[in-house]
């Protein structure tokens, strides 16, 4: 290989690791972004100190776990149980969703655990929110751990807006990687 050869080599892999850098740049940036978790909420999905995976290309649907920031500028990640349109209500630790009881089985191992007590205590989204439907751009959110989670239940409904994006996996620490 001559000296020209060896220069010409060289400055192609120089352009292609600046490429690739740029790439996983926007990936990271743009499509799939790291996020800690911070508190307790989601036990039984996601643990304290967990770190997971977030995108922000599909879109929410019911039972996703979803990134979002209020306007007081904290951020949490919940699970949304209410759609735009929806009616909402627990009733003997059952999900109604406009009058049709709606399998959790995301819960089960934790209600397992709390044999005395219901897991979720009772409400309607009357009750919380003076409204009998969510507005067409809102989210009913809630943790998976009813009992320790600030959610809607605490600070309303959250808007389309607010939601940064679904949460998609675990990565970190290796014992909890799992899909969400």
């Amino acid at each position: 290989m001559t000296k020209k050869e060896a220069l010409d080599l060289f400055w192609l892999s120089i352009k292609y690791l600046i490429i690739a850098a740029a790439i996983a740049m926007l990936v990271r940036g743009f499509l799939l972004i790291p996020v800690p978790v911070v508190g307790n909420s989601m036990e039984g999905t996601l643990s304290q100190n967990d770190m997971v995976v977030m995108e922000r290309i599909s879109q929410v649907e019911r039972f996703d776990v979803v990134v979002f920031r209020l306007a007081s500028g904290t951020t949490y990640i919940k699970r949304v149980v209410g759609m735009p349109g929806d009616s909402l209500r627990y009733q003997d630790d059952q999900l109604y969703i406009n009058d049709q009881p709606v399998a959790e089985p995301f819960l089960a191992d934790e209600k397992k655990t709390q044999s005395e007590n219901s897991f979720t205590n009772d409400f309607t989204l009357e009750d919380l929110t003076g409204e009998v439907q969510l507005a067409s751009d809102s989210y009913f959110v809630m943790g998976d751990n009813r009992r320790n989670s600030k959610d809607s239940r605490s600070f309303g409904a959250i808007s389309a807006a607010d939601i940064i994006g679904k949460a998609r996996f675990v990565y970190y620490p290796m014992k909890h990687w799992h899909i969400i």
